[in-house]
């Protein structure tokens, strides 16, 4: 892992708020936090004004800082895990905040035409820094680890558990909603004999998909989930729900529900959190997934309603942190290769969103679900896998 320059003399408080910066000292002592300690986990400060825009605006304010090069820090990781499990978004309320999440519960932030915001945002923003960052195979969802040596063994036992999940048999045909660059249809097709279709809102990936599943039954569609209508197999969905939106949690289940085969499977593979919110963090609303929302259990529960059995429930979530940890190795070393193109702004900003959501899983703030359910009234017994065999 990258280490951040310590070198630098701790900035003092000048003219600033004297206040501010005790009162943020407090609260970072109680999740064993120091300002200007000399812990991996301590935060030191490098310019004025962070304690104020922390206090001010929460983590778009703690995040916007670190980007501005105003504070650093060892090891993010250890700081976002002690900060979480402390919780300390309860103790740090802005307006800001407020105002964010006020927006996400009273309008529909992931419209149709708003959901092809993050695929040019985030998703579009290279397949060449991407292919760098993630497993040969670039896939873009928490791998599985347990007997794996390295990052590509641990995302094909997530593919392979997800093919072994739905049951897969040669001549399927099978639904990938937010296919991304393919990884999982390739995999399937080739292991497993299917027929892929898979939809994305994301260009580049639709492009760069269609190169790598070259040869095989596999087809991307640049498009948006509602447009769905077909019937299918098997129906699988990798790390596209967060990017749903809770007013149209039953939308999805209503489109899934219309295209998956009566006697079919559907697996659908989420980050989720513990407790009910209305929209993502800001900063990560700000600068990384416009319009995400993570759901709850209850959440995709109640859209389940009425429209499909629960037929198993997986939480592999401890897995994220590592798979998180794995990419941000890769993305700091072949961070020579785009430092010119994208800046020390942006490096910083990638490098805190890795961590910090590393952090959170850690602290099992955020949690990572497989799903699979089926049509109520479906034959037989539906035999749980928890590891590929």
């Amino acid at each position: 892992m990258a280490q951040h320059d310590l070198t630098h003399a701790p900035s003092p408080v000048h003219s600033g708020d004297r206040a501010a910066h005790r009162h943020l000292a407090t609260l970072l002592a109680s999740a064993d936090v120091r300002l200007d300690g000399q812990r991996p986990w301590d935060l030191q400060l490098l310019g004025e004004g962070v304690p104020e825009r922390v206090l001010a605006h929460g983590n778009l304010g703690l995040g916007e800082t670190y980007m501005d090069g105003l504070w650093t820090c060892q090891h993010l990781d250890q700081l976002f895990d002690r900060l979480l499990r402390a919780d300390m978004a309860s103790r740090v309320r802005s307006l800001s905040t407020a105002w964010h999440h006020l927006r996400a519960r009273w309008l529909n932030l992931q419209t149709e035409p708003r959901a092809w915001q993050v695929g040019q945002q985030h998703y579009d923003l290279g397949n060449a820094f991407y292919a760098a960052m993630l497993d040969r195979r670039m896939t873009y969802t928490c791998a599985l680890w347990e007997g794996a040596r390295d990052l590509d063994e641990a995302q094909e036992n997530k593919l392979e558990l997800v093919c072994q999940k739905l049951g897969l048999q040669s001549g399927m045909h099978v639904l990938d909603i937010g296919c991304g660059w393919g990884s999982f249809m390739k995999y399937a097709a080739e292991r497993h004999g299917v027929r892929c279709t898979g939809v994305t809102i994301s260009a580049e990936q639709a492009a760069l998909g269609r190169q790598l599943c070259e040869g095989l039954p596999v087809a991307f569609h640049l498009m948006d989930y509602r447009g769905l209508s077909e019937r299918f197999d098997r129906i699988v969905s990798l790390g596209m729900f967060e990017h749903v939106g809770q007013k149209n949690y039953d939308t999805y289940m209503s489109v899934a529900k219309r295209c998956l085969a009566p006697d079919g499977l559907f697996l659908l593979h989420t980050i989720g959190r513990n407790e009910p919110g209305h929209g993502t963090d800001p900063w990560i609303h700000k600068y990384i997934f416009p319009n995400g929302e993570l759901p709850t259990i209850a959440q995709i529960g109640h859209a389940c309603e009425r429209r499909f059995v629960v037929e198993d429930l997986h939480n592999f979530g401890a897995d994220y942190d590592r798979t998180l940890m794995t990419w941000h190795q890769r993305f700091e070393d072949a961070w020579p290769r785009f430092a010119e193109q994208l800046g020390e702004r942006f490096h910083r900003m990638w490098r805190y969103y890795l961590l910090s959501c590393a952090g959170a899983f850690r602290a099992r703030d955020v949690q990572l679900w497989q799903w699979v359910l089926s049509h109520p009234g479906r034959a037989g017994v539906y035999r749980r896998v928890s590891a590929p065999r």
